[in-house]
């Protein structure tokens, strides 16, 4: 190796440095997890050399047994992995070690709190990867060299984990990547060969890369010999027959292929033959990616073709409201050439799409069936799962069946119920399943509207995401029976009604037409109509939506997302049987005008509406309270 040349120094990205300073901090309890992170890498950079040489057998450079070797130095404290994978270019190392190339960085960190322990499940969400270094060492160097370059286009990196780091153009023969960490005085404990023996198999056993270190044994004559050993199964772990995996050996997978810290929720096994030959492994996790909200972030399973990695976030084999899902797919259907641009062509891939989104809801039904694992899930993702009946039609039966609400059953936001359930304790006569949208839970919970179902014991959904109104207007039916809004349309609940009592609501709003006529007249074009309700027992009034009209919560969102809509004018019900509307009946002039403003006013309020005029509805009321 010559001397270095083309020395430089940079800074840091903003970003890295947070990231860095609380990482080292908020990961300290659990730093044995660089090795895992900086393994994965040199697994990653040898599956990425080995799929390039499909094309140009010359990257090999005479060497095609691809490996990662690891030696430690406890005399001089340092540890060293070095792979010979595809290495990295000046502008590579530049762009990998001193960015992260992350949409949506800076508003993750704002979430860092400086709580360790919280923190930690944060990073790791995020994915620490190479400067998870900087756990155990307080400088580390790096040497690389491109696998298409020339001997004397190597890189030497090197910084101390602060606010800058130096790059320098060096002659390296080995392709490939070698990390030195030079390791913290608290953390000389890794310099040790049982140590990092025992942590490669913990974390790196089902890397399909060889993990070798060191090994010295002796001849017949009792001469020292130095060769290498293979610490890990090395063996691809998705092509082994399950029962010779443990749950172990799956959750440290999950761990390597979704750089998370945690456990699995739950995975799914699968090994296919026939038409479509495929195995898969496919893995729920217990909590959120930060941006598993951006809809164009990186997403998708890892893709091997005939065990030959094609790339990382193949977003193509699952459909977008099933994004949370990680995992890998090894097919033989797919040419080792495949690309992106051809996966949107190649109608094996559609094929393959509907085998693993059957395969990924049959894992969350599976799920379903542990209540408390379920909840877990449905807190996280379920307002990513409600995009999928809008999404994918020909699933929305199995998507229905996952689907959880807070019902006026339980009354609470945090007792999802599903639909099977509520079917289940569904009213002799009643043909229909029966849900209200509001802002928030409380909204839904005190909502005008729920006061005739509670008097007759009907049970309710209590809807209140931002996605729920959208969710309904694709999901029509379950098992049979129609959703109705009963916000929205006239209120018919079919066989729960007697004839008698149906005939007594006809009677009574007969007997109130004149009364409905005056109010009509009195609110003018503020609404579209005025009726008798039965659907109050305890308000005066409340406003309905025609049947087919977008609610309230709805249009609020599309208003503030800037979205111009036509003005829809509410259908105000009274209740005949509350006293304020027995006042307004006997009142005239202005009072009765007043009273008329006052509660369409308050129905829209209930309802989470907001007044043109609230200052003339402060006025009115006040007018009301001193007379």
């Amino acid at each position: 190796m010559s001397t270095a040349t083309h020395e430089e120094t940079l800074g840091f990205q903003t970003e890295v440095k947070q990231l860095l300073h609380l990482m080292i901090h908020s990961l300290y309890s659990n730093r044995e997890i660089f090795l895992r992170e900086l393994i994965s890498n040199g697994a990653d950079a040898c599956d990425k050399l080995r799929y390039q040489a499909l094309d140009n057998d010359s990257l090999y450079e005479g060497d095609s047994e691809l490996r990662i070797e690891i030696e430690h130095d406890a005399e001089a404290g340092t540890v060293t992995l070095r792979d010979n994978g595809i290495g990295m270019s000046r502008e590579d190392v530049i762009q990998n070690l001193g960015t992260i190339a992350k949409s949506g960085t800076a508003e993750f960190l704002k979430q860092l709190s400086g709580e360790q322990q919280k923190d930690a499940k944060l990073i790791g969400q995020f994915g620490v990867g190479f400067y998870s270094s900087f756990i155990v060492a307080d400088e580390v160097t790096v040497r690389t060299r491109r696998a298409d370059l020339p001997h004397d286009a190597g890189v030497e990196w090197h910084s101390k984990g602060e606010g800058e780091f130096t790059i320098a153009d060096i002659e390296r023969d080995a392709r490939g990547t070698e990390i030195v960490l030079h390791l913290k005085e608290d953390a000389k404990e890794f310099a040790d060969d049982f140590r990092l023996k025992s942590l490669v198999r913990k974390y790196s056993d089902h890397i399909e890369v060889p993990v070798r270190m060191p090994k010295v044994d002796k001849d017949d004559e009792g001469n020292e010999t130095y060769g290498w050993e293979t610490v890990n199964e090395a063996t691809a772990l998705w092509v082994r027959p399950k029962s010779e995996i443990t749950e172990d050996e799956y959750k440290a997978f999950y761990k390597h292929v979704a750089h998370d810290f945690s456990d699995p929720l739950t995975w799914s096994h699968n090994k296919v033959e026939g038409k479509l030959e495929y195995t898969s492994l496919l893995y729920v996790p217990e909590r959120a990616p930060f941006d598993l909200y951006e809809r164009d972030g990186a997403r998708g399973l890892k893709l091997y073709v005939q065990r030959v990695f094609i790339m990382d976030d193949a977003e193509q084999f699952l459909p977008l409201y099933l994004r949370f899902v990680k995992g890998v797919i090894d097919t033989k259907d797919l040419s080792l050439n495949v690309s992106r641009e051809l996966l949107q062509q190649d109608p094996q891939v559609e094929k393959l799409k509907s085998a693993l989104t059957k395969r990924a809801l049959d894992m969350l039904k599976k799920l379903s069936k542990d209540e408390e694992k379920y909840q877990t899930f449905w807190n996280t993702f379920g307002s990513v799962l409600k995009e999928g009946p809008a999404e994918d039609y020909g699933n929305r039966d199995k998507i229905a069946e996952l689907l959880r609400f807070s019902t006026t059953h339980t009354d609470s936001a945090t007792q999802d119920q599903s639909l099977a359930a509520y079917v289940e304790r569904m009213k002799e006569g009643q043909q229909k399943i029966y849900y209200i949208v509001a802002d928030s839970f409380n909204a839904a919970k005190h909502s005008p509207h729920l006061e005739i179902f509670r008097k007759k014991g009907i049970e309710v959904l209590l809807l209140s995401d931002r996605i729920d109104e959208w969710l309904m207007s694709h999901l029509t039916e379950y098992d049979g029976k129609s959703f109705v809004d009963i916000a929205k349309g006239d209120l018919d609940l079919g066989e729960i009604e007697g004839e008698e009592e149906k005939q007594a609501q006809e009677e009574t709003a007969k007997a109130k037409e004149d009364l409905v006529k005056r109010v009509q007249e009195s609110l003018g074009d503020d609404v579209q109509e005025v009726r008798i309700t039965h659907r109050l027992t305890d308000s005066p009034a409340c406003v309905v939506l025609p049947e087919h009209e977008m609610g309230f919560q709805m249009r609020r969102i599309m208003e503030a997302a800037g979205q111009p809509l036509p003005e829809v004018k509410p259908i105000l019900e009274l209740n005949p049987e509350h006293a304020l509307v027995t006042r307004l009946e006997s009142s005239e002039g202005d009072a009765f005008s007043d009273l008329s403003h006052i509660l369409l006013d308050q129905a829209i309020i209930a309802e989470g509406g907001h007044l043109d005029d609230p200052a003339a509805y402060v006025k009115r009321l006040n007018e009301l309270l001193t007379t």
